[in-house]
C-alpha cells in the first residue's frame, strides 16, 4: 500500500479570501506537483481532503491531472488540529488501497510521525506547501518511499 500525504498549496490570506482558497502561487505549485505526480503513474484508489477550500482546491488540481473524476472526497478528521487516531486506524485496516490525503499542518506531521515512529507532535518528515510525501507499507511497517516539493520541480 502507498499513502501519499500532500500539504495543501499556498493559500490566500483571510483579508484577500475569507475561505482561504489557493492564491496564484499556490495554484501554480499545485499544478507543478500534480504534473510530477502524474509522471510517477500512481495507482490511487481515492483522494481524501479536509473540506477546507485550500485542501479541496489542491485535491481538485491533483485529481484533474490524474483523471480521477469522482474519486475525490471530504473525509472527516483531517482538520489541522484533529486527532489522528481514527484515520491512522482506517489506514492500517485499508488493505492494499492506495490513498492520497490532502491536508494541513500540524495534522500531516503528526500522522506521519505516528505511522513511521509510533507518535509525537513532529517527526521525521518536514512538510512544505504543495509537497508530496509517499509512504509505503510492507505488512505492518511504514517507511518513506519518496518526497518532493514544488520548488525543485521544473
Amino acid at each position: 500500500m502507498y499513502l501519499y500525504l500532500i500539504q495543501h498549496a499556498e493559500a490566500a490570506g483571510k483579508e484577500e479570501d475569507p475561505r482561504r482558497g489557493l492564491n496564484a502561487a499556490g495554484r501554480a505549485a499545485a499544478k507543478k506537483a500534480a504534473a510530477f505526480f502524474k509522471r510517477q503513474h500512481p495507482e490511487i484508489h481515492v483522494i481524501w481532503h479536509s473540506g477546507k477550500a485550500r485542501a479541496e482546491q489542491t485535491a481538485g488540481i491533483l485529481a484533474e491531472a490524474l483523471g480521477m473524476g469522482q474519486r475525490v472526497m471530504v473525509h472527516t478528521g483531517l482538520a489541522p488540529n484533529d486527532d489522528i487516531r481514527a484515520v491512522k486506524e482506517t489506514l492500517e485496516k485499508s488493505g492494499q488501497n492506495n490513498i492520497a490525503i490532502v491536508g494541513h499542518l500540524p495534522y500531516l506531521g503528526r500522522l506521519a510521525a505516528a505511522l513511521l515512529a509510533g507518535g509525537g507532535e513532529s517527526g521525521p518528515v518536514r512538510f512544505r506547501p504543495g509537497g508530496i510525501v509517499c509512504l509505503a507499507r510492507e505488512e505492518s511497517r511504514w517507511e518513506v518511499a519518496w518526497a518532493v516539493i514544488p520548488e525543485i520541480l521544473v
